[in-house]
């Protein structure tokens, strides 16, 4: 998530909605407090952003090893 201040968002809105459509959330603050949230439009063309995930998603460590009730599934 994205929080920028008003005047922030007037001088990079093009650089904003760029991050929207990419998925990212950009909340918009007046004296700290959220005041809006820019978003695609329903059916605009979401880009993906490579690493938008990062930090968000974690593979345990276990995650190669194998399933202990896998052996009676292939039975």
């Amino acid at each position: 998530m994205v929080s920028v201040t008003v005047h922030k968002a007037k001088t990079q809105l093009s650089r904003l909605i760029q991050d929207a459509l990419r998925g990212e959330e950009v909340v918009i603050t007046r004296r700290h407090e959220p005041v809006a949230r820019l978003v695609p439009m329903p059916g605009a063309k979401v880009r993906r952003r490579l690493g938008g995930a990062k930090g968000k998603v974690r593979v345990p460590k276990s995650f190669d090893e194998p399933l202990e009730d896998f052996a009676d599934y292939m039975k």
